[in-house]
């Protein structure tokens, strides 16, 4: 009913529920808003009400209230955001890339998208655990413990990890030998029935395997800063005949050409038959819904979770909302515990097919990090020169890292996640736009301001007040008081593209007002009155890349 106003001039906010109201009560709209407004007492927070066009009500924040929100805001270490009130324990389930193949440009908006919930769940209070349901079982092990076992024995016996060279390389030689060689295939299928019985030598294998690739997925959640707890499928393994016997026990299995499965509502094959979720296949093996159904158990029962967050591709949608309702059928989702797919795009290339390389490969996470901080080094290198300024190699290292890093957290993040997006680096990396440079130089500005004028912001006088008399100054600081309202709907709905929204609002409020009002040559009380929406506005951004996973730079 109460919603923020498209145009200053209407005020701050509108209510139009006098048109909702007109038909039951048989009454003009405009008279209706009348009486609201003479019952309204609003005379703290605003300005006398106005009644616009048909009825709709405009209300406007007094100058006085937005100066004292402001300042009580600047002194909070948390700028005026309570925690939730009622905390929960949320998972979220995000990253979960395959044991022996590389992370790629697939993993990197699970990877984003999924730790900037995490970061927002947790900043509102909550209770998060960060879950990486990596693929670490399966069939595909019985040709990777094959080929380790034969081309790399060493690895086999050593007490200590070896390293047994490109992963990615190790994979597709097993693959070829796997599809081209019967005796290998025979080989690989009985190493993973040794798997699954528990054989120490696949077991060893097994392990060998995990631990290298742990290694170099590792080396990039540190370089992502991102922080996450591996609970892969192979965690679940020894829950699986038990989800498979306790479904059976509440008669939802049946058996259909020889697998052991459920029917869900409402999905169907391309001529219309039931789609079955195939729980037990006909060789005895379980599928992927097993393994989810047996998580969804563990996570609701010995996590205690009540919320948890599925950060994965679009495509799988069907895939959770058919394993959702068998869990709902067997009574495994507590009165209470919400199950949410939170779905995102693919990325893209600029010819809008799938991100690639030239050649037609998946691009590689590391070399897409590798050539955003490559990038962001050769602008801030050209800069550079062209100010004639002196910079340490560190410096240079460190700024080209956080703005390439950042620019590429940024780009996917500033979408709507549920729609595709077209990968551009030099939009990405631009100094204008809705782009992470853009929002760490507005950063940086605020840092230049206190370096001239040798102002310690953190220690501004505490009897300091907001004076706003520029409108410049009015949108900013009406802009800064919706902080807490956006991150409200960020953990709620889930969207990260609405904080950055807000995020580059703010950068462009800000420099709106930098540009019309002078800070340091300003005369008291006006000049620490604006370094005081200074300081706050930097403080904001700080805190609202640290929710997208972006760190802020003191110099660019």
């Amino acid at each position: 009913m109460l919603v923020p106003t498209s145009n200053p001039k209407f005020g701050d906010y509108q209510a139009n529920l006098a048109m909702s109201l007109a038909k039951p009560l048989k009454q003009k709209p405009r008279d209706i808003a009348t009486q609201i407004v003479e019952h309204l007492d609003l005379g703290d927070l605003c300005e006398p009400p106005e009644i616009a066009g048909p009825g709709f009500i405009n209300l406007r924040l007094k100058t006085e209230y937005l100066a004292d929100q402001l300042r009580a805001m600047q002194a909070d270490p948390r700028l005026g955001v309570a925690p939730v009130k009622a905390p929960q324990k949320v998972i979220v389930d995000f990253s979960s890339p395959n044991i022996a193949k590389e992370m790629h440009v697939g993993h990197l908006r699970s990877t984003i998208i999924g730790d900037s919930i995490a970061r927002v769940q947790e900043f509102m209070g909550h209770d998060v655990l960060r879950l990486n349901h990596v693929g670490d079982w399966g069939t595909q092990f019985g040709m990777l413990i094959t080929q380790l076992k034969e081309a790399c024995p060493e690895a086999l016996a050593a007490d200590s990890a070896v390293d047994i060279g490109d992963l990615v390389a190790f994979y597709k030689q097993a693959k070829k030998r796997f599809d081209e060689d019967e005796d290998f295939k025979t080989r690989s299928r009985e190493a993973v029935v040794g798997l699954q019985a528990g054989e120490e030598t696949s077991i060893k294998a097994w392990q060998v395997l995990c631990e290298q690739s742990r290694q170099a997925f590792q080396q990039l959640y540190d370089r992502l800063a991102i922080s996450i707890q591996e609970r892969g499928e192979s965690f679940y393994n020894p829950l699986l005949a038990g989800v498979v016997t306790d479904l059976d026990a509440l008669g939802l299995l049946v058996e259909n050409q020889g697998a052991k499965v459920v029917f869900a509502e409402g999905f169907t094959n391309k001529a219309g038959d039931p789609l079955p979720v195939i729980i037990q296949k006909t060789d005895g093996g379980y599928n992927y819904a097993t393994t989810d159904l047996a998580a969804i158990r563990y996570r609701t029962q010995q996590d205690a979770a009540d919320r948890v967050l599925y950060v994965v591709d679009a495509g799988q949608g069907n895939h959770f909302a058919q394993v959702f309702q068998v869990a709902a059928k067997a009574g495994w989702i507590p009165d209470g515990v919400e199950l949410t797919h939170v779905p995102f795009g693919v990325v893209q290339g600029e010819d809008g097919k799938k991100f690639k390389t030239r050649s037609g490969d998946t691009v590689k996470l590391k070399d897409l990090l590798d050539e955003a901080v490559s990038r962001a080094r050769a602008d801030l290198e050209a800069r550079i020169q062209a100010e004639e300024r002196q910079e340490s190699e560190a410096f240079i290292h460190n700024v080209a890292e956080a703005v390439g890093i950042g620019a590429v957290k940024y780009a996917d993040l500033s979408q709507n996640r549920t729609s595709n997006y077209i990968f551009s680096f030099d939009k990405m990396l631009a100094l204008q736009g809705n782009t992470a440079p853009y929002m760490l130089y507005a950063y940086v500005r605020v840092q230049g301001i206190s370096r001239k004028g040798n102002i310690d912001l953190d220690h501004l006088p505490a009897e300091a007040r907001v004076y706003l008399g520029d409108d410049t100054e009015f949108a900013l600081a009406r802009h800064l008081l919706q902080l807490d309202e956006v991150l409200g709907e960020v953990a709620q709905d889930l969207y990260p593209n609405r904080l950055c929204q807000y995020l580059f609002e703010l950068s462009q409020k800000f420099n709106q007002f930098y540009d019309r009002c002078s800070v340091l040559q300003a005369a008291e009380p006006q000049r620490t009155s604006r370094l005081l929406l200074c300081d706050l506005t930097a403080k904001t951004l700080k805190l609202g890349l640290s929710l997208l996973g972006i760190r802020v730079l003191e110099r660019m």
